[in-house]
């Protein structure tokens, strides 16, 4: 591979004014759910903690304090919760990628970083999980 052949990807920061590049997120959002690959863990709701950041592009559009001109978190709460409510998940990383797909259905998203939690696994640790970040292909 020759230096002429490499394609350089600079992943884009999560908030940049001078790309009008805006940092949306959610922080520990709670929630119960049905997920892993034990015997024990199909029978009984555990608790997550969720966390998202999202780099939107504001494309210097106005917001003229209207809902319709933003990422709404409120909206991606709820995306979460619907993922959630569709039944079981053996894996949190399968529950991080439909999340992160989720998130980046809105074009608006450039990239989604998700981390899923789970907070009642190990004893000796606050929370066990994963971390994954996706960028917009359509973008």
């Amino acid at each position: 591979m020759t230096a002429n052949s490499v394609k350089l990807f600079v992943t884009p920061k999560i908030a940049d004014a001078s790309h009008s590049i805006r940092h949306v997120f959610i922080r520990d959002l709670v929630l119960t759910c049905s997920i892993g690959i034990h015997s024990h863990e199909k029978v009984a709701g555990q608790r997550l903690r969720i966390n998202l950041d999202l780099s939107v592009d504001e494309s210097g559009r106005p917001i003229d304090d209207n809902i319709k001109n933003v990422v709404c978190y409120e909206q991606l709460a709820d995306g979460v919760s619907d993922i959630i409510g569709r039944g079981h998940v053996n894996l949190v990383e399968t529950l991080a990628e439909d999340v992160a797909a989720m998130c980046l259905e809105d074009r608006r998203v450039l990239s989604a970083r998700v981390r899923v939690e789970k907070l009642d696994i190990l004893e000796d640790a606050q929370s066990v999980g994963v971390e994954i970040e996706r960028f917009n292909s359509e973008v």
